[in-house]
């Protein structure tokens, strides 16, 4: 589940180190050629709304081989488009089909105990973290060398493959719900009225997955000006220097099924808040820069696998419903983070991307503190 998890959540963001090769060959800015990058954030979005609650209405393993069959035609598309407004309805479809790992997620936490829940979910996100930084590094290299079609056409190919592992590996999962798609919508709205653990954490991940999105979005635009002028391929490695995020990722699963798993929100923060300091004063010392990926990726798994493990202990029988809320909302919060960072880059540079970034994560510890103060 962790590899097919890694594999598939790769397809959001391989196009991000592609920007560059992109604008150039749709004689774009950068600027606007990295709309792509919300837009199949947003499709996501969608995607996650739409079609992942169906998860507790239809049996899981089946959707999500119908769902990954559908992400190789949009794959396609986006490899063979030759306007740049067919490779953004691609990118809008991608994103809403790649949204497998949010299947596979409910199905592990109804297949784990009450205690080794966080654990094995902190170990499926390990795959899904190393999916996103490997993507980079591979969509950089590869579209170095071979252009950025060759990225859409591998992405399918390895769906492919995907598909055959999960038909013959995954287990069948039957789930208890037996009303209509709109009943099964409507209660989702109930739940975000009910379950103030819910609010919470769907409102954190919303401004961290801002805060880390815009951060992979920008950096590109940073690195690939004065004073680095790195090209494709070694803006694309700096994905490798975020593993760290990957291996803290069980750690912090296991530390969510204690007590109180809230404090490892906290470190994240003060994680994220060291991170951006680091990339404001980077200036020429990469060093600097390779420390501070590490440690947003480390605070970003502290803050999402805390959340997600804490979600999935409300109502086992809904996961699918509240995953689909929690998650809905971080990718809502990542596309507007990714629009957020490229104008904060277009006016006023890096300096004004960091500031900007520092406000996001005052605002998050505030209402960290208004609902650490309300569950008192």
């Amino acid at each position: 589940m962790a590899f097919c998890t890694g594999l598939i959540v790769a397809n959001i963001y391989y196009c991000q180190p592609l920007v560059i090769l992109i604008a150039k060959d749709f004689n774009l800015t950068e600027t606007d050629a990295g709309r792509i990058t919300y837009l199949t954030q947003i499709g996501y979005a969608l995607g996650l709304f739409l079609l992942v609650p169906l998860g507790d209405m239809f049996e899981r393993k089946k959707q999500i081989l119908v769902i990954t069959g559908l992400a190789i035609l949009a794959l396609l598309v986006a490899a063979v488009s030759h306007t740049f407004f067919v490779l953004e309805i691609a990118s809008v479809l991608i994103g809403g089909c790649s949204i497998v790992p949010q299947l596979i997620l409910p199905l592990a936490a109804n297949l784990s105990t009450d205690e080794n829940r966080g654990a094995n979910i902190g170990m499926i996100m390990s795959g899904l973290l190393v999916g996103i930084l490997a993507s980079r590094a591979v969509s950089g290299s590869i579209g170095f060398w071979l252009g950025w079609r060759a990225v859409y056409y591998m992405a399918a190919g390895i769906c492919g493959l995907l598909i055959l592992l999960m038909a013959k590996r995954f287990p069948q999962s039957y789930p208890a719900f037996k009303g209509t798609y709109k009943e099964l919508m409507r209660s989702m709205f109930s739940y975000i009225k009910t379950q103030p653990a819910l609010r919470e954490t769907s409102i954190i991940n919303f401004l961290a997955f801002a805060i880390i999105s815009a951060f992979w979005t920008t950096m590109v635009l940073f690195l690939a000006n004065p004073p680095f002028n790195f090209q494709t391929l070694q803006i694309g490695l700096f994905g490798i220097a975020g593993a760290a995020g990957a291996l803290a990722a069980p750690l912090v699963g296991k530390l969510s099924d204690g007590n109180n798993p809230r404090k490892n929100l906290m470190i994240g923060f003060i994680l994220q808040i060291i991170s951006i300091a680091l990339f404001y004063f980077t200036g020429s010392h990469l060093y600097l820069f390779v420390i501070g990926i590490v440690l947003i990726d480390i605070g970003q798994q502290a803050i999402h696998v805390t959340n997600q493990t804490r979600i999935y202990t409300l109502i086992p029988e809904a996961r699918n419903r509240l995953n689909t809320i929690f998650m809905s909302v971080s990718f809502i919060g990542a596309s507007c983070g990714s629009a957020l960072g490229l104008w904060l880059w277009d006016q006023g540079g890096w300096a004004l991307f960091c500031y900007g970034m520092t406000g996001i994560i005052v605002l998050n510890i505030l209402i960290y503190q208004f609902y650490g103060r309300k569950n008192k």
